[in-house]
């Protein structure tokens, strides 16, 4: 087992290291200026200059990827003489529009990104699972065509559909619930929730019907394996034949996906955020877009990278707690 993590370890490494590179010719070396693409819309020849020696501009490619490489794993000094800056590690690049390093703002919005991912991952297994088990169960049966058809409907939603009609529905017709307004989870645990409940259910309803779809598919096929057959002619109970000999191996395929999909989330949700008006990572990436903040688009794309490889690391890890047929 330690050697199997040690080998995924290096694993990561090496692929976050290829994203790097990757991310740093799209950023560095396809523009044909790159300062010019760092500095946004508005820029002044000298706050072009001192970009250009941040940059590196002046080195060699080699160099200059690998100062960007070390900058991420240890800090780096960019530039010299009247245009020294410190960005301290893990240094993803300094967002000249904000006049801030590219960490700072992403850390700013990481609790944002986070609170809606987690709960709207909590509220997704919930429904998906739940719906796709019940209509394994009942293969075949009106339950089981209602359910399926209810997912493919919501999956057919586009979540700034379902989130502007929440939005009307709940809060400025009924006014059952306050517009959200982040609340930082330590100051205000009801508050925190009651103001994400409705960005939770908008990527919920989405997620959740390709969840069910995913998990009805996966138990049907887990059900009809021999051991199941051996556990009922052993008369276990039903719920222990479904839950502990189905359910656990039915899971494998759907915490692969679940990885994928929390990780990209923690990275921000673009078009949530930016409709609830949450301060998160998509919605700073939305802004950087808008205004062309090159460091910031190439800070939240690592980010991102950096988070969807984690996860999948993470998967890889529970797959022999949720199946015990995975062996290391």
């Amino acid at each position: 087992m330690i050697l199997y993590i040690g080998r995924r370890l290096l694993g990561v490494i090496g692929v976050l290291i290829a994203i790097a590179a990757v991310t740093f010719t799209i950023f560095y070396v396809l523009p044909s200026d790159p300062a010019a693409a760092a500095c946004g819309k508005s820029c002044s020849a000298e706050r072009l200059a001192a970009i250009r020696a941040h940059m590196g501009l002046d080195q060699p490619l080699w160099r200059q990827f690998g100062d960007f490489v070390t900058g991420i794993f240890t800090g780096r000094t960019m530039g010299s003489g009247q245009y020294t800056l410190h960005c301290h590690f893990p240094c993803l690049g300094y967002s000249y529009d904000n006049s801030e390093p590219v960490w700072n703002l992403l850390m700013d919005r990481l609790p944002v990104s986070a609170s809606l991912a987690l709960g709207a991952a909590v509220l997704w297994l919930l429904l998906g699972l739940t719906a796709g088990v019940v209509a394994a169960l009942r293969k075949d049966t009106l339950t089981d065509r209602v359910l399926m058809v209810g997912a493919v409907a919501a999956a057919s939603l586009p979540v700034y559909f379902t989130s502007m009609m929440l939005i009307y529905g709940l809060i400025r017709t009924a006014g059952l619930l306050p517009y959200p307004e982040y609340v930082a989870l330590s100051r205000d645990p009801l508050h925190w929730a009651s103001n994400l409940l409705l960005p939770w259910t908008a990527l919920a309803i989405l997620y959740a019907a390709m969840y069910a779809r995913q998990s009805r598919s996966s138990m049907i096929e887990t059900m009809a394996e021999p051991y199941i057959r051996t556990a009922r002619a052993k008369g276990l109970p039903r719920r222990t034949v479904v839950v502990k000999h189905g359910l656990r191996a039915g899971m494998t395929p759907i915490l692969t996906i679940f990885g994928m999909d929390l990780g990209g989330l923690l990275a921000g949700a673009v078009i949530t955020e930016s409709i609830f008006g949450l301060p998160g990572i998509g919605r700073l990436f939305y802004g950087a877009l808008a205004g062309g903040d090159q460091p910031v688009i190439m800070g939240v794309t690592l980010l991102a990278a950096a988070f969807i490889v984690i996860a999948n690391l993470v998967v890889d890890l529970l797959y022999a707690v949720i199946d015990p047929r995975v062996r290391y």
